[in-house]
């Protein structure tokens, strides 16, 4: 593994506890993980006695697999608990969830939650690392780090490019965390998006607000497209979702203002039809299921270097 840099985190809260030394060290981590996945026999012993638990408040396909096979690809034993079977349905607290899982010594806790700010009081009542899988509209630092994976991969540096996130930025705790780690690593983050779903403090996490769809797409390295999160829609912000999909999807006339050599992601689950068209889903200049891929060795590499601290 990489010896070089000492991972000076025991949690992993969110994008801005990590420098840029950080974050190339855990890429480079997640790298030395990549070839696992492809071996016959997908197994590793470094966290071999070790216990991870997956506590998940909220639904999560990618985000909870992964992990949990990450876990088991390092020989660590692993627990889901999801919020249907977990005591709080009968009015246990997180912190007392929190403290009666710890009091059985896991060595990491894997937090998905619908409130901002969960993983953070959780590692404060816990000895276990915290991992945020997800927290409300905050962060979501493990999708940035292997959407920084995956962009180094296809255009072999992070330093100096252009990277559009489109969509419901307000909502969003990956566009959250993406300017903040692609800031970090030296690109230029513009943004794009409804009025009503554009932050009006976007400018003060690194970004830049775009003024028109054509502005953000002009010159683009990186393309992003966020999912339209109906479940945070409680306000009538949009009009409908076919204007949405007219305005602001993607499709092939307003990819032509990126660079011919721009990839396109989507942190997933995709409206297809709404973020973007199918043909833009399915082109070659689509790298989502590499982020997906990429996924397992980040997570991989998060849990090693907390598992192991």
């Amino acid at each position: 593994m990489q010896t070089e840099h000492i991972f000076p985190h025991h949690h992993i809260l969110g994008m801005e506890q990590f420098s840029r030394q950080d974050i190339a060290h855990i890429l480079a981590t997640a790298e030395s993980f990549r070839e696992i996945s492809s071996r016959s026999i997908k197994k590793v012993p470094v966290l071999r006695g070790r216990t991870v638990v997956n506590l998940f408040f909220e639904p999560s396909t990618r985000t909870r697999l992964s992990f949990e096979v990450a876990a088991k690809r390092m020989s660590a034993d692993t627990f889901n608990i999801s919020a249907s079977t977990s005591s709080t349905t009968k009015g246990e607290t997180l912190i007392d969830t929190a403290r009666n899982i710890s009091a059985m010594h896991p060595d990491v806790i894997v937090l998905r939650h619908s409130s901002s700010g969960a993983p953070q009081l959780l590692s404060r009542h816990v000895q276990a690392a915290v991992i945020n899988a997800g927290d409300g509209a905050h962060q979501h630092p493990s999708q940035s780090l292997l959407d920084l994976m995956t962009v180094q991969e296809h255009k072999g540096r992070l330093d100096g490019l252009k990277v559009a996130i489109i969509g419901d930025i307000t909502h969003s705790r990956v566009a959250r965390s993406n300017i903040q780690g692609f800031t970090t690593m030296g690109s230029a983050v513009h943004v794009f998006g409804p009025s009503t779903l554009l932050p009006l403090h976007i400018e003060s996490l690194g970004a830049i607000r775009a003024r028109s769809l054509h502005d953000a797409l002009e010159g683009a390295d990186v393309v992003m497209a966020l999912r339209i999160q109906r479940e945070r829609l409680h306000d009538p912000l949009l009009p409908s979702l076919r204007e949405y999909a007219q305005r602001f999807g993607l499709s092939r006339d307003p990819m032509a203002w990126a660079k011919e050599d721009a990839i396109i992601m989507h942190p997933g689950p995709v409206n297809r039809g709404v973020e973007m068209n199918p043909e833009i889903a399915d082109s070659p200049r689509s790298v989502i299921l590499d982020q997906v891929s990429n996924g397992v060795a980040v997570r991989m590499a998060l849990l090693y270097l907390v598992g192991n601290a």
